[in-house]
């Protein structure tokens, strides 16, 4: 049988395994509601984040919930607007797979040009496997964008800007309290339109519920970390 992934509640406790945070400039390109961004800096007071978020909706609602030495950029990740070298590290939570495939190679050329020499890019990808997988494809099949995704990594390895420095596989649980749970969580994000006809929608609704236990659904995601630093 396959060995079991290492299961992480907070995945913040992984990326601090890997690199060192207190004290650190930091960008997070996609930051969405920047749940683990939030917690980073309660936990290293001597730390700084910049939040850039595409979707003019979700940056809208960053900026109605201020945090100290967090601050919130609306900007993809393809045109970055900070000078070069102005981070120690930069993170892409579950958000390279949103840049358009054409730019992912150009974004991340502009990670690495505002990262300091020796700095790090912390990517975390869900992988396209798993139950809970197997609803989204449903109404958001994301198997193209996630290859082009590791493939646009594989390739900016290729070069001189960037060398491997970890790689981590793990698996993620994931909790909805019912289906109108799931539905507002992951059926409507502020930046996409799935537009959902009816027939699709039992079909997500029946296999959502197929999983469903005496306080919900619990599943897990399996995620795939890489870990590039800028060479010096």
């Amino acid at each position: 049988m396959p060995e079991s992934l290492p299961l992480f509640d907070d995945e913040l406790d992984l990326l601090a395994d890997l690199v060192p945070l207190d004290a650190s400039r930091l960008i997070e390109l996609g930051c969405g509601q920047a749940w683990l961004a939030r917690g980073l800096l309660a936990r290293y007071p001597d730390t700084t984040l910049t939040g850039l978020e595409v979707d003019e909706r979700q940056h809208a609602k960053n900026l109605t919930a201020p945090q100290s030495r967090l601050d919130f950029v609306q900007a993809g990740a393809q045109a970055v607007p900070f000078a070069d070298a102005s981070f120690d590290g930069a993170l892409m939570l579950k958000s390279l797979h949103h840049v358009p495939v054409g730019l992912m190679a150009q974004a991340l050329g502009e990670v690495a040009r505002v990262l300091r020499p020796g700095g790090w890019l912390y990517v975390s990808e869900p992988v396209y496997a798993g139950p809970l997988n197997e609803i989204m494809r449903l109404f958001n099949d994301e198997r193209e964008v996630r290859a082009a995704a590791q493939q646009a990594l594989d390739q900016a390895l290729i070069g001189d800007v960037w060398e491997a420095a970890a790689e981590v596989r793990f698996e993620m649980p994931v909790h909805f309290a019912d289906f109108a749970t799931f539905d507002i969580r992951m059926m409507r994000p502020t930046y996409a339109d799935h537009q959902i006809d009816a027939p699709t929608r039992a079909a997500i609704q029946q296999r959502f519920e197929s999983h469903l236990g005496p306080d919900g659904v619990h599943l897990t995601r399996p995620m795939h970390v890489r870990l590039l630093r800028k060479r010096a």
